[in-house]
């Protein structure tokens, strides 16, 4: 039997079908980015079958072959933060509270993770409790790249990882293979493309776990995993600075890379992010680190760095942006803090307390 639910978005399909609601995400020329109306379609579906005792368990897609989803809408933040930021605000809550919704949802909750899985892409599925992962997914938390910090919950799992590949992916903005993913913790299982599509009819009828044992295969090792000597080396100092200093250093080709792609990055979301990741690992709960990360949030729509880096990478696509200030020197301390001070009261996410 299936049922077809009336979504509040155009961009969200939501139906019951057998024992499992399924949610698909329908915006593939936009390779599924997230809007307002789709957040709040996904968090109004995961409710009501919440409710629904013949709803068993949820499954998450993405329609197209690009991916399942590449992020938020960020020409949309571009616009909301050069007026003045509120509607990317209330963007921001909803997706957190949804990204909050889905890691501590009822019922078994399946994220299809094929292609790209970026930023907000990552927040509705890397927080499921069934992850799995094709062998042409790239999972990341671009955000450095756009002059913002990793959040939607990227904050906790970055932190997380193995020894210091979070630190590392999130200053370089990098992205993970499938056995990457499931080695850092953002994914369960591998499971090949070939046999998504009868993965996701089983789940009519299997049990997901039992789905996922006749169809997912061993992952396999992962690249990051056998360079941890070096990136655990490099990325436990306190700085970027010394970070940066470390990776030079350290005269590997790969290390090398890795030091130009974080100088490429804005000064302030380098030296916000390692501070957030930081702060991260000394949190008691993903919701913890949702607040923290809606505090970031709020703060960095005033960063000069937030438009430009969408202007450069998304807007005029010069690949070149202006970051301001441009050296990490001009980043000072108070700076820093900024990102990490109270929201104005009555505006906190509600879901932790954090100290002051």
């Amino acid at each position: 039997m299936t049922s077809q639910q009336p979504a509040p978005a155009d961009h969200v399909r939501a139906e019951r079908d057998g024992r499992v609601g399924r949610l698909r995400l329908d915006r593939p020329r936009a390779i599924n980015a997230l809007d307002h109306p789709m957040v709040l379609a996904l968090h109004a579906a995961l409710d009501a079958w919440a409710e629904d005792p013949a709803v068993a368990a949820v499954v998450l897609t993405g329609a197209g072959e690009r991916g399942l989803c590449a992020g938020g809408d960020i020409r949309f933040f571009h616009d909301s933060a050069k007026q003045d930021g509120t509607a990317a605000r209330a963007f921001f809550r909803d997706e957190y509270l949804l990204n909050h919704r889905i890691a501590g949802y009822p019922k078994p909750y399946v994220a299809v993770m094929d292609g790209l899985v970026l930023g907000g892409g990552v927040g509705v599925s890397a927080h499921g409790s069934v992850r799995v992962v094709t062998e042409r997914a790239q999972v990341g938390m671009p955000e450095t790249a756009i002059g913002f910090v990793p959040d939607v919950g990227g904050s906790w799992l970055l932190a997380r990882a193995p020894g210091e590949l979070g630190t590392h992916l999130a200053l370089t903005a990098g992205r993970m293979t499938a056995a990457d993913a499931i080695h850092c913790g953002f994914a369960d299982h591998l499971l090949p493309t070939d046999r998504v599509a009868a993965f996701t009819a089983a789940l009519a009828e299997l049990e997901p776990l039992d789905a996922v044992r006749e169809f997912t295969v061993p992952a396999g090792p992962s690249e990051l995993a056998a360079e941890r000597d070096w990136i655990d080396h490099c990325y436990a100092a306190d700085s970027v600075e010394e970070i940066l200093d470390r990776l030079t250093a350290a005269d590997l080709p790969a290390a090398k890379e890795a030091a130009e792609q974080i100088r490429a990055k804005s000064p302030t979301a380098l030296k916000t992010t390692l501070a957030a990741l930081r702060r991260a690992r000394r949190l008691p709960s993903l919701a913890a680190a949702l607040e923290q990360e809606f505090r970031i949030a709020w703060a960095g729509l005033a960063d000069p760095d937030f438009i430009e880096g969408i202007r450069a990478q998304v807007v005029d696509k010069d690949r070149n942006p202006r970051w301001s200030p441009a050296e990490l020197a001009g980043v000072g301390e108070a700076e820093v803090a900024r990102h990490f001070a109270p929201v104005p009261a009555g505006q906190e996410l509600g879901l932790a307390v954090l100290p002051d």
